[in-house]
C-alpha cells in the first residue's frame, strides 16, 4: 500500500510539472509575426495585466478583455515596427540614455531611482524588464523623431502668418486638455462601411452623454493612436492641433463633447478635460565676462586655477585689468576677443556650474576659479535685467506649434505607411 501511495504522488507530481511546462509554453508561443519578428503571447498578456493593475488602482474600469486585447496587440506590433526600422538605420538607445530618463522620471516624482526600483519590485514588476521598457519607448520616439521631421518644413510665411494671428486673437498661450476618440474607416471604405461607422460614432456620442466614461469608452471604441492611454491627447494650442480638431474647439468649454467629426481617417469624437489661459513672456538675462583656462598636456589642473587665482589678486589690487587678461589667456575665441564679455544671456543656456556660479554674484562681483566641463574659470556679473521678450516668443511658438500639428499629422502618416506595408500574421484566436 505504501508503494501504491507513492507512485500515485509521483504520478500526481509529475502531471504537475507538465501541466506548469505547458502553461510556459502557452504563453511563450508566437501571437503575432510581424515582418521577421513576433510579438509572444507572454507580451500580450503581460501589457493587459499591466493596464488591469493601473485601472484598478485608480479606480479606471476596462472594456471586454476581447476589445483590450485588440488594443494590446496593435500596439505590440506598431512598437515592433518601430523597433525594427531603428535597427534598420542603426539607432540604438545607450544605457546612460535610458538611466538619466529613469533620473528624470525619478525626479519629477520627488523619488529616488533605488525608490523607484524598489516600488516596481514591490508591484511585482522587473526593474531590468522596466530599463527594457524605457529603452523601447526611448527607441519609438527617436526613430519617429529621425524619419518624421524630415518630412516637415516651416516657412517663414507660415511663421508670420500665425504670429499675425496669435496677436489678433490673443491665444499664445490658451491650451486645451484634449480626449480622442476615431472612429475608424478601411482605405477606399464603402458607403456600407461609412455608414456603420458613422453609427457607431452616433452610438459613443449617446453614450457619453449618458455618462458613460470618456476614457473607458476611449480604450473599447477608439483606433486612434492614444487609444490605450484613454484617448488622451495632453496639452495642445488650437494651433498644434489637425485643422479640424482647432475650428471645433475653438470657443468651446470645458468638458464639451465635440463630433462626430469626418476625415480621410473615419470619425472623431473630442472631450476637452480643461483649459489653461495665458501668461506674459518674460526673460531674466544676464550680462557677464569670463577668462577661461582649459587644463593640457602643459597645463594642469592645479595650474589652470593658481592661474585664475592669481588674476583674481591682480585685478582686485588694480595691477591687471580683466578686460587685458581676456584677451592674452581666455581661451574663448569668442568672448576673448571682446575683453571676456559674454553679452546679455538667459542664463540656463549656460552649462549649470557657470549658471549658479552666475546665480550667486551681485553686479560687479567676481567669482573665485571654479571649473566646468569646458575647464577654469573665471567670472564677473555685470549686470541683470528683465527683459520682455514677446516678440520673440511669438516667433519661437509660432514655430514650434506648425511643427508640433505637422509632426503630429506626419507621424501618423507614418505609422500607418510603415504598418501598410509590414507582413503581419495574427496567429491563433486574438478574442
Amino acid at each position: 500500500m505504501k508503494q501504491i501511495k507513492k507512485m500515485i504522488t509521483m504520478l500526481c507530481t509529475s502531471l504537475l510539472l507538465i501541466s506548469q511546462v505547458h502553461a510556459v509554453e502557452l504563453l511563450d508561443k508566437v501571437a503575432v509575426v510581424v515582418n521577421q519578428g513576433v510579438i509572444l503571447e507572454n507580451e500580450i498578456q503581460t501589457m493587459i495585466a499591466e493596464l488591469k493593475l493601473q485601472a484598478e488602482r485608480s479606480e479606471q474600469e476596462l472594456p471586454s478583455d476581447k476589445a483590450l486585447r485588440v488594443q494590446v496587440t496593435e500596439r505590440l506590433i506598431t512598437n515592433e515596427l518601430q523597433q525594427q526600422f531603428a535597427s534598420q538605420i542603426g539607432l540604438e538607445i545607450s544605457d546612460a540614455q535610458v538611466q538619466q530618463t529613469v533620473q528624470d522620471m525619478a525626479l519629477k516624482q520627488n523619488t529616488t531611482i533605488e525608490n523607484l526600483r524598489q516600488q516596481i519590485i514591490l508591484n511585482g514588476g522587473d526593474y531590468e524588464s522596466y530599463l527594457e521598457q524605457v529603452r523601447q519607448e526611448l527607441t519609438a520616439s527617436e526613430v519617429r523623431r529621425a524619419m518624421v521631421s524630415r518630412r516637415i518644413y516651416v516657412s517663414p510665411q507660415e511663421i508670420e502668418g500665425l504670429v499675425s494671428l496669435l496677436k489678433e486673437r490673443g491665444q499664445q498661450n490658451e491650451e486645451y486638455h484634449l480626449g480622442h476618440i476615431l472612429i475608424g474607416l478601411p482605405s477606399g471604405a464603402t458607403a456600407d462601411e461609412i455608414e456603420s461607422s458613422q453609427n457607431r460614432a452616433e452610438k459613443v456620442i449617446q453614450l457619453l452623454g449618458e455618462g458613460s466614461d470618456f476614457r473607458k469608452v476611449a480604450i473599447g471604441s477608439s483606433s486612434g493612436a492614444k487609444a490605450l492611454d484613454g484617448g488622451d491627447l495632453g496639452w495642445m494650442n488650437v494651433n498644434e492641433m489637425p485643422s479640424l480638431f482647432a475650428e471645433a474647439v475653438t470657443n468651446q468649454k470645458k468638458d464639451s463633447v465635440i463630433g462626430p467629426i469626418r476625415s480621410g481617417a473615419g470619425f472623431h469624437i473630442l472631450k476637452i478635460f480643461d483649459i489653461r489661459g495665458r501668461q506674459t513672456v518674460e526673460v531674466k538675462e544676464v550680462n557677464a565676462r569670463h577668462i577661461l583656462i582649459s587644463p593640457s598636456i602643459i597645463v594642469s589642473n592645479e595650474k589652470a586655477k593658481n592661474m585664475l587665482t592669481q588674476f583674481l589678486e591682480d585685478i582686485k589690487s588694480g595691477d591687471a585689468d580683466f578686460a587685458e587678461l581676456a584677451k592674452e589667456y581666455s581661451e574663448d575665441p569668442g568672448s576673448a576677443i571682446k575683453g571676456g564679455e559674454l553679452g546679455w544671456s538667459d542664463p540656463s543656456r549656460y552649462v549649470p556650474e557657470f549658471k549658479n556660479t552666475l546665480a550667486e554674484l551681485e553686479p560687479g562681483e567676481y567669482s573665485q576659479p571654479f571649473k566646468t566641463t569646458h575647464g577654469w574659470h573665471l567670472v564677473q556679473l555685470l549686470e541683470r535685467r528683465t527683459q520682455d521678450a514677446t516678440d520673440s516668443a511669438y516667433q519661437e511658438r509660432a514655430y514650434r506649434l506648425l511643427f508640433n500639428r505637422k509632426f503630429n499629422e506626419e507621424a501618423e502618416a507614418w505609422i500607418r505607411e510603415i504598418r501598410d506595408q509590414a507582413y503581419v500574421e495574427i496567429l491563433g484566436d486574438n478574442s
